[in-house]
């Protein structure tokens, strides 16, 4: 088997690719913002990032989140916790235990729920909107066309702070295409943020992940999703990646 390299060998890498796309489009990578997607990643490998500056990590999963900030309490520095996968409201009472950000917020149901869980711990929460400009129907989000009627409506939760988009590339090796759809999500932020909404703030482009950040980031990402060019290749879903751990689909 390959030996893995080590996460502050890979961040090297990644902070050279994200250099070097910054240099194509006249951009300052010190805009960008590196979010490490820790998916079946075990808390020790997290740990490495986290030495490495990371103040926030991003989670799939809300269970797996669960059962590592569980093993990483006392642990001397403690990361903000994104969640950016999709949210059922059955979970809501779970997440806003831990998570700082939810990137994928896409339901009106999921944000009045949200907002009522938040008064309950009198607290606010930052969220993106997930928008599914690659139109697939097997990713979620809003339809780009319903973007702002949506953000409108969920503005008047007085606990969320709307603090820009999200979105999950298409899935393709057709770059082209791909280069499309990031650059449809600036121009929905850039359309929203003409609009002026109250309480509404477009601060954050969350788009790119391992295979295609570099795109994301010429057509105006200012926070990318890295998982896998982090911390190697993903583990199976029913490994024993770290003690304690119970795979479960969420």
């Amino acid at each position: 088997m390959k030996e893995a390299h080590s996460v502050e060998e890979n961040l090297k890498v990644i902070r050279q690719r994200i250099k070097d796309a910054c240099e194509r489009v006249g951009r300052n990578p010190d805009e960008i913002e590196i979010i490490p997607v820790t998916k079946t990643v075990a808390p020790e490998r997290m740990k490495e990032a986290i030495k490495l500056g990371f103040t926030s990590v991003g989670e799939n999963r809300i269970q797996e989140a669960e059962e590592k900030i569980e093993q990483m309490k006392g642990n001397e520095f403690f990361p903000d916790w994104h969640f950016i996968g999709h949210l059922q409201s059955n979970k809501v009472k779970n997440v806003v235990q831990f998570a700082s950000m939810i990137q994928s917020m896409d339901r009106v149901k999921i944000a009045r729920r949200l907002n009522r869980e938040l008064k309950k711990l009198d607290r606010t929460m930052d969220v993106l909107i997930q928008v599914n400009v690659s139109g697939e129907d097997s990713k979620y989000g809003i339809q780009p066309g319903k973007s702002a009627s949506f953000i409108k409506e969920i503005a008047n939760f007085e606990r969320l702070n709307i603090k820009g988009l999200m979105t999950i590339g298409l899935f393709s090796d057709d770059w082209p295409k791909v280069r499309l759809g990031f650059r449809r999500l600036r121009e929905i932020r850039d359309e929203i943020e003409a609009l002026g909404i109250e309480n509404v703030s477009m601060r954050y482009l969350s788009m790119g992940m391992t295979n295609d950040f570099e795109l994301a980031i010429e057509e105006g990402a200012n926070m990318v999703r890295i998982g896998r060019a982090l911390f190697g290749e993903r583990m199976t879903p029913d490994s024993l990646y770290w003690p304690g751990i119970k795979t479960t689909n969420h």
